[in-house]
């Protein structure tokens, strides 16, 4: 039976990146890069990618990575989104890196591991496991076309792009034109990508590792899920310990009480289900059910976690100065990121062969 528990080496993975982003990544600094032209905090990132090898945790060791798997990466986005961290780490050392691993583009492969380059798959956020992609044409050997909804596009060094010849290619973002759209999430911006004649090279078949890419990043975005979730619950927890109306705690009137125990639940629940994906990922066993099942549970969850912190925290919560409205934002775009709960509700139901009549 697979042991859904956190190693050693994980809890010691996680303190280490706990530590970092406490002092590196406050709310206050969170908020206030959200309202400046620099949404993204590169020397956070240099940080984690350089400084402790993040980067490179899902690249094979004999390629500049570190050998390590998806159980890793999880217990880093847990973190990350207990801090709505605004670095392109699910993005680039998730997304990108897997279709990378699907092409075999040692040479880039090698750069994303590093921390050096940035990547970003060119493919909508919104976009799930399997869905039909929208390419860019091919033309006289350069690309031309729009993409929209591309996260993290403003960072990336490089792009991958998907063409109308079924191929993958690699694109240098300074040949691009990256415009913002309004994103309801501030500390993961994305953007319009606008190909006019862009030179690219081919890396591989553009299907099976979008495919690929993608399923790792619904897998894995459900552990970013339960950090939102936890970090919301526990602050909620400390804050109704702390708030007293009537001389008395807030958090002793049982109304409260059971409203927090059934989110107590829920993020229990989701913990399980994050845990159960990214094992699926390492071990390769049952991973299109198991990720289908984490995403159907793990987007509602967080939203309502998100949504009670705010309300249980009253007029304070409803504050910009507060970081609540970081969490909520996250949780709502992540809950249509890679697919809405209901598309992995659908999927899951065909993969254990029960259609709806």
């Amino acid at each position: 039976m697979t042991d859904l528990l956190y190693s050693e080496e994980e809890e010691a993975l996680r303190a280490a990146v706990r530590d970092l982003l406490t002092d590196h990544c406050d709310a206050a600094g969170v908020i206030a890069r959200t309202e400046s032209d620099a949404p993204h905090d590169l020397a956070l990132w240099k940080l984690l990618a350089d400084g402790m090898g993040l980067a490179g945790l899902l690249v094979p060791e004999a390629q500049g990575g570190q050998g390590a798997t998806h159980r890793e990466v999880a217990v880093v986005l847990e973190e990350l989104g207990r801090a709505v961290a605004p670095v392109p780490y699910l993005t680039s050392a998730v997304v990108a890196t897997e279709a990378l691993l699907a092409c075999g583009d040692e040479e880039l492969l090698g750069r994303l591991a590093a921390g050096r380059t940035i990547g970003a798959l060119a493919v909508g956020l919104h976009s799930a496991p399997g869905a039909a992609l929208k390419a860019v044409r091919l033309e006289n050997g350069t690309l031309h076309g729009e993409l929209t909804g591309i996260a993290d596009a403003a960072a990336a060094d490089v792009l991958l792009v998907p063409a109308d010849d079924g191929g993958l290619y690699a694109v240098a973002a300074d040949a691009v034109t990256v415009t913002p759209q309004t994103s309801l999430d501030l500390t993961r911006p994305l953007a319009t990508v606008t190909l006019d004649g862009a030179p690219g090279r081919r890396i591989g078949d553009a299907e099976p590792a979008v495919r690929r890419a993608l399923r790792a990043a619904a897998g894995l975005l459900a552990s970013e899920q339960l950090g939102v979730a936890d970090w919301a619950l526990t602050e909620t927890v400390r804050y109704l310990k702390e708030r007293k109306q009537f001389n008395r705690p807030v958090g002793g009137f049982q109304a409260l009480k059971h409203r927090l125990a059934q989110l107590w639940l829920e993020v229990v629940n989701l913990r399980a289900a994050a845990r159960a994906a990214a094992d699926a990922l390492a071990s390769g066993e049952d991973t299109d059910v198991t990720v289908a099942v984490a995403q159907a549970y793990a987007a509602p969850v967080a939203v309502h976690a998100a949504e009670e912190a705010l309300q249980l925290h009253a007029g304070i919560g409803m504050t910009w100065e507060h970081p609540i409205h970081l969490y909520l934002k996250r949780a709502k775009a992540d809950s249509i990121a890679y697919g809405t709960a209901g598309a992995h509700r659908e999927a899951l139901a065909e993969l254990v062969d029960l259609q709806a009549p």
